[in-house]
């Protein structure tokens, strides 16, 4: 789903879980086949080759060879060392400890997603119990300054700014005397960037670095650009020496070079991963999910934190008990679809899924507009139509089939569809009593 790499990979996996016994011959086949998908994918040709390495000396190994399921050993060995690639463990941003101010500068090329990321970033450590400030450093794009206004005003981060008249090391450093007498304790300038580096961005990054003591300086850097990125990611470290990297538009239909080169290339980690439009679209990078997710083995474990995330503990109380007495109601419908769309598109959460789970489900058999008519369908219903089903007769139907904008067999599926639900509630109460259970409810049983 996410990675092109994915199907790849799950095919090389396939013709070794194939085979009863694997000779020397067939490891060596396979990591030709996976060297040649992770080169397609954009993965730094250094790092490929190392990694194909080091899987081979230890796949033909004897306690490989001579195991009851050797496929299934050097598909453990392949998925170990990818996580290893990525950086085996979780890392946090650095910050000082109480009261003690932590200085993000936030540095990368002109349409990586910079200054949107900057704000989520801000939202996030908020929601951890910071007090965060955003700083407006970049005097150079039209509109920079109010893109972070408003992206603060969405997230509730307030925005430092001294228009487009200040150098930006003077911007930082008034915004510093500015926290410190108003009790905010991480701040973030959100740098200038061009589109594509040069010595004055890289300079202007150096003084900011002289005037104020930077914490961390973190790179956006945008992962459908592949190698690109990678290269990127070296220059900036070199020059400005960068502490962490964040990855935006993971959503898209990258291959996943990126991800897999950076952290091998520059030695730093990648601490969040952005895959998505929405300011609440950055997850904690965790190098053992998305190696997971890059086989085609799913993140279920990502896809638990969205749910706990966005499912309301009141409302899933409440349709329990709806569900029990199958009182289930358009309504109740219109929340699940609210809490469903929380998490995510539906394509990035069968990309969650193992590929063993979803199929060959390719982008063009997800119709992300189904959700939208059937809003449609909905809103165009009464209230008392909402609450109870059964007044929807013919006249109705037509009614609102012309409101929504859909033909009237979409609302008849759509009826029926509730139909078969309190069918299969009532059914399934009566199964359930009794029965002690741990309640934990994705919507719609996804």
């Amino acid at each position: 789903m996410a990675f092109d790499l994915t199907e790849k990979l799950q095919n090389v996996f396939k013709n070794l879980r194939s085979k009863g016994k694997l000779t020397e011959a067939d490891v060596k086949s396979a990591l030709k086949e996976v060297k040649i998908a992770l080169l397609e994918a954009d993965v730094n040709f250094k790092v490929v080759k190392n990694f194909v390495k080091t899987i081979e000396e230890r796949a033909v190994g004897q306690d490989v060879m001579n195991s009851l399921t050797p496929g299934q050993m050097v598909i453990k060995i392949v998925n170990e060392e990818m996580i290893s690639l990525l950086g085996s463990e979780t890392t946090e941003i650095s910050m000082k400890p109480g009261g003690e101010m932590t200085i993000i500068m936030m540095v990368g090329l002109q349409g990586a997603g910079k200054t949107t990321t900057t704000a989520k970033l801000a939202a996030k450590l908020k929601s951890q119990g910071r007090n965060p400030l955003l700083v407006a450093c970049d005097v150079y794009r039209p509109a920079a300054v109010q893109q972070l206004q408003t992206n603060g005003d969405k997230v509730g981060v307030p925005v430092f700014t001294m228009g487009t008249g200040h150098a930006p090391e003077n911007i930082a450093k008034a915004a510093v005397e500015h926290a410190q007498k108003n009790g905010y304790n991480l701040l973030f300038l959100d740098t200038a960037g061009r589109l594509q580096i040069d010595d004055s961005m890289m300079e202007e990054l150096s003084r900011i670095k002289e005037t104020v003591d930077v914490t961390d300086t973190i790179l956006v850097v945008d992962a459908m650009t592949g190698q690109e990125a990678v290269n990127v990611a070296k220059t900036f470290d070199e020059r400005t020496g960068i502490t962490g990297v964040i990855l935006t538009k993971l959503d898209g239909d990258t291959r996943g070079g990126a991800a897999l080169s950076i952290r091998a290339v520059t030695g730093k980690p990648i601490f969040y991963a952005a895959n998505g439009e929405k300011l609440t679209d950055l997850e904690q990078f965790y190098p053992d999910r998305m190696a997971n997710r890059i086989l085609g083995m799913g993140d279920v474990l990502t896809l638990i934190d969205k749910a706990q995330a966005s499912i309301d503990e009141e409302k899933s109380r409440e349709l329990e008990k709806k569900l029990k007495k199958a009182e289930f109601d358009f309504n109740d419908m219109l929340d699940q679809f609210a809490q469903i769309e929380s998490m995510g598109s539906i394509k990035d959460i069968l990309g969650m899924m193992p590929t063993q789970m979803t199929g060959k489900i390719s982008d063009e058999d997800i119709d992300e507009s189904a959700f939208g008519r059937t809003k449609a369908i909905i809103y165009s219903m009464t209230k008392e139509e909402r609450a109870n089903p059964d007044l929807l007769n013919i006249s109705r139907k037509q009614r609102i089939a012309k409101g929504a904008g859909v033909d009237i067999a979409e609302v008849n599926r759509l009826v029926k569809q509730m139909d078969q639900m309190k069918k299969v509630m009532k059914q399934m109460s009566g199964m359930m009593k009794g029965k002690g259970r741990k309640r934990f409810n994705l919507p719609f049983g996804l």
